[in-house]
C-alpha cells in the first residue's frame, strides 16, 4: 500500500468545566463545559517488526511492543500510558469487528495541557489523549468515525481506566467549543457491553446522553486562573459519592442535584438568549451550590486560594467559581469584554494565581 508510510496526525483539545460539576456524574444532570485551544497531539507511523508508544512528557518510559496472534504484547512491566493503551485496545477491537487487519506502528504523544515542569493544570489531559489516540487510529485504520462514534469509543476506553466521572471532558475533546452536556446511564452501558459488540454499541442511542453546542454571547470573555495546586478528580468525586450514601446526606445531595439542574437550565437559556447577565447569575448560584455540597460532604471543593481568586474577580465585575472537581487546579471567570482586566490579573499575580492564557477552541467539522 502506497500510503502506509504517511504520518497520521490527530489533535484533541483540553477542557474546562464552566458549571454543573459533581451533579453531571449522575445521569440526566447537565453541565456546561468548554474545549480549549491547547491540545494533545498523537502521531502514528506504520512500522514493520516492532511498534512503540512514546511521549515527550514521559521520555524515560517509552513503551515498545510486538504483535502475537493479533494482540499487543508489551516489554515494559510498568508504564504511565493506561489511557493510551485502553484507547488502542478498544479502537483496534472495533477495527477487528470491521474485518480489518491489525498493523504495527509507532505512536507519539505530545501535550500542551500540562505546565513546562510537568504540573497538571486540570485541563482534562487524560480525556484529550484518549480522544486523540482513538482519532489517530481511526484515521490510520480508515474507520471514518463520526463525532458521536468517536465520543462513544473514547468514553468506553476512558471509563475502563478511570471507573467513574461524567465523561464531559471526552465530549469537550471531541466537539470543542461551548457545550451543554449530560452523561449517559453508566449502569446501562455496563449491561449493554456484556450483550453487544462495539460496532452495535457505537450505533445505539445511549440513554441520558445529551451533547448540545452553545453559542456564547459576543460580549463574554472567559478568564482562567490556576492556583498552582493540582487536584485528583477521581478522588474528590469518590469522596462526594461516599458521603452521599450516608442517610443524613442523601436528602442534601438530592436537593443539590435538583438545584444544579435548575441552575444549568437557566444558564443554557442565557446562552440561547445571548444574555451574559443570565449566564453570570448562573455562575454565582452554582458557586454557592458547590460550596454547600463541599460543606455537607466534608470535601474542600473551594480552597482558600480559589476563594481569593473568585472574590477578586467579583470585585472587578466578573462572575467566578471553581472549575471541575475543585480542590485546587483552576477557577473560571466570565466577564464583559469591555471591562479592563489589567488590575484584576495583577491582583491575581500578587496572590499567587496564574492566568492561563488560553482561548476557547471550536473544533472544525
Amino acid at each position: 500500500m502506497s500510503n502506509e508510510e504517511e504520518t497520521i496526525v490527530a489533535k484533541a483539545p483540553g477542557k474546562l468545566y464552566i458549571a454543573g460539576e459533581y451533579a453531571v456524574v449522575e445521569t440526566g444532570y447537565p453541565a456546561v463545559v468548554v474545549g480549549l485551544d491547547q491540545f494533545v497531539t498523537v502521531q502514528i507511523e506504520a512500522s514493520t517488526d516492532m511498534g512503540s508508544i512514546q511521549s515527550k512528557q514521559y521520555q524515560e518510559n517509552s513503551l515498545y511492543w510486538r504483535r502475537e496472534e493479533g494482540q499487543l504484547v508489551f516489554d515494559n512491566r510498568d508504564n504511565p500510558f493506561h489511557y493510551i493503551l485502553s484507547a488502542i485496545h478498544f479502537t483496534e477491537q472495533y477495527a477487528q469487528e470491521r474485518g480489518l487487519r491489525m498493523r504495527i506502528y509507532h505512536l507519539k504523544v505530545d501535550s500542551d495541557l500540562d505546565s513546562a515542569d510537568g504540573k497538571k493544570y486540570g485541563l482534562g489531559s487524560s480525556a484529550a489523549v484518549t480522544v486523540a489516540t482513538v482519532k489517530a487510529l481511526g484515521k490510520f485504520y480508515k474507520l471514518n468515525l463520526t463525532k458521536p462514534q468517536l465520543y462513544k469509543l473514547a468514553a468506553i476506553a476512558h471509563l475502563a481506566v478511570q471507573g467513574n466521572g461524567s465523561l464531559g471532558d471526552i465530549a469537550a475533546s471531541v466537539y470543542g467549543g461551548w457545550l451543554a452536556y449530560s452523561t449517559f446511564d453508566h449502569e446501562w452501558l455496563k449491561a449493554a457491553q456484556q450483550e453487544n459488540d462495539l460496532t452495535t454499541l457505537l450505533d445505539m442511542d445511549w440513554p441520558g446522553l445529551q451533547i448540545e453546542l452553545l453559542d456564547p454571547p459576543a460580549n463574554m470573555q472567559l478568564l482562567i486562573g490556576w492556583t498552582g495546586s493540582p487536584a485528583s478528580t477521581s478522588h474528590l468525586v469518590d469522596q462526594v459519592t461516599e458521603s452521599k450514601d450516608e442517610e443524613q446526606s442523601e436528602s442534601t445531595y438530592q436537593q443539590f442535584l435538583q438545584d444544579s439542574k435548575a441552575c444549568i437550565k437557566k444558564m443554557v437559556k442565557g446562552f440561547k438568549d445571548g444574555s451574559l447577565a443570565t449566564i453570570q447569575k448562573g455562575i454565582r448560584v452554582d458557586r454557592k451550590l458547590l460550596r454547600k455540597l463541599g460543606q455537607a460532604s466534608h470535601v474542600n471543593i473551594e480552597t482558600p486560594i480559589l476563594t481569593k481568586m473568585c472574590d477578586l474577580a467579583e470585585s472587578f465585575g466578573g462572575a467566578a467559581k471553581s472549575s471541575g472537581a475543585g480542590g485546587g487546579d483552576c477557577g473560571i471567570v466570565l466577564i464583559d469584554k469591555s471591562i479592563d482586566t489589567t488590575q484584576l490579573l495583577q491582583a491575581w499575580h500578587d496572590n499567587g494565581i496564574e492566568q492561563l492564557k488560553m482561548n476557547v477552541h471550536q473544533v472544525e467539522d
